[in-house]
């Protein structure tokens, strides 16, 4: 495949980087084309038509090529429907006072438990297919509803099963500590996860059944804090899973600095993060992945993400599709970002891209347009870049190519 004589091709980067910081510069090329072998990897960048006649033609004149969106944070594997929830936002219920009354996490839980792992494959290979056509052609799914073993399983199962059919990646992630189970101190629950469920896990990886790469946890006060997260953590790194997990998300519990300590590849939300721990995270480089969906939601403070990028954290951002934020689209969560945290398009664009692929330990497969690296595209039907921003949630996406395969087109 030759995208042929795009007006732009935003390459992200030229030198192998991992990751892109404060106003980066998108190593953009005018009038150039980007072929793609059989094996769906970019062999060539530039003026190369010439060489390139016999390959099958995809005429970019007055377009804008992309890498491929990635989605490092989701919740897609779920069931039953909460936009009750909604009006009790609207309403001024917080996030945990709706959890308390059995809504959220507990009710999705319920919701899966009860559903076949058919059902819950149709539901996630609807999600996969919406963000799709917001550009998304990697996606990590977690676990999480389950909070049992048996409930896990069947996620972690359900995710696997549609990954190999699906048109784009799915990575998966085991997040057993989502909510405290009904009955169960967080000691109690701690222990279950340790003594059974990641031993569990561990044997369905060696069987070859499921093929989970992050442990995460959501660490947070009144359930699962420091020490349970930490020990949560090291257990699913002794079975070869690497930690990324949410932290400083309603409250501030040093959970950043556990983060880099261990070692944590990301962590998610960050609301409440401290000075202490952007410099702990900078210094370690431990990506964090911003979820504006969720704090417009559910109107919390403000992550503060100039901070991060200033001072040298690695910055991704990410959609949080669940039934908390119903959202799939990358683009829209760019524009909160730009809008109400910010951040710099260039720097959101980075954020989706080579950032994101790097909190998902694939930078040196996807993430942007260079020679060696898998064709994942997103075409756009405009002058720049910039539109897939600036249009506000009517993103002008033309084609989305996924290791040189057409996956969607607007007609």
């Amino acid at each position: 495949m030759l995208l042929s004589k795009a007006k732009q091709i935003v390459c992200i980067s030229k030198t192998g980087e991992r990751f892109k910081f404060a106003n980066p510069d998108l190593c953009i090329l005018e009038n150039a084309s980007v072929a793609i072998n059989e094996q769906g990897m970019i062999v060539d960048i530039g003026d190369i038509d010439e060489k390139y006649l016999n390959y099958k033609i995809v005429d970019c004149r007055g377009r804008c090529v992309l890498p491929g969106l990635i989605d490092a944070h989701t919740h897609p594997c779920y069931a039953g429907d909460r936009s009750g929830e909604f009006k009790m936002k609207l309403e001024g219920a917080t996030y945990m006072e709706i959890h308390n009354k059995g809504g959220g996490i507990m009710y999705t839980s319920r919701c899966v438990n009860q559903s076949s792992q058919e059902e819950l494959e149709q539901i996630l290979e609807s999600g996969i297919k919406r963000a799709i056509r917001n550009g998304t052609t990697t996606m990590e799914a977690k676990s999480g509803f389950g909070l049992s073993t048996d409930g896990e399983v069947k996620q972690l199962l359900t995710i696997e099963a549609v990954s190999k059919r699906s048109p784009i990646e799915i990575v998966q992630t085991y997040l057993g500590a989502h909510a405290l189970p009904p009955g169960l101190s967080e000691k109690q629950a701690e222990q279950d996860i340790i003594n059974n469920q990641i031993p569990q896990i561990k044997k369905l990886i060696d069987e070859d059944k499921i093929h989970p790469e992050f442990v995460d946890v959501f660490c947070e006060k009144g359930i699962y804090e420091l020490e349970s997260t930490k020990n949560i953590l090291q257990e699913g790194a002794k079975i070869g899973l690497i930690p990324s997990f949410h932290g400083e998300e309603l409250n501030h519990l040093e959970s950043a600095k556990l983060g880099a300590d261990l070692g944590a590849i990301a962590i998610s939300h960050l609301e409440h993060l401290s000075k202490e721990g952007i410099q702990a995270m900078a210094e370690k480089k431990v990506v964090g992945v911003i979820l504006p969906t969720t704090q417009f939601i559910l109107k919390l403070q403000p992550p503060p993400v100039r901070e991060m990028i200033d001072s040298g954290v690695p910055t991704a951002l990410a959609t949080d599709y669940c039934p908390n934020a119903y959202c799939m689209s990358l683009p829209f969560t760019m524009s909160l970002a730009c809008l109400n945290l910010k951040m710099r398009p260039n720097e959101a664009l980075c954020a989706v891209t080579l950032n994101a692929a790097a909190a998902l330990n694939r930078h040196k497969t996807i993430g942007s347009i260079e020679i060696g690296k898998q064709g994942d595209f997103v075409i756009l039907d405009a002058p720049t870049w910039e539109h897939l921003i600036y249009q506000i949630a009517d993103s002008p996406i033309w084609k989305v190519i996924k290791k040189g395969k057409i996956i969607y087109e607007y007609l």
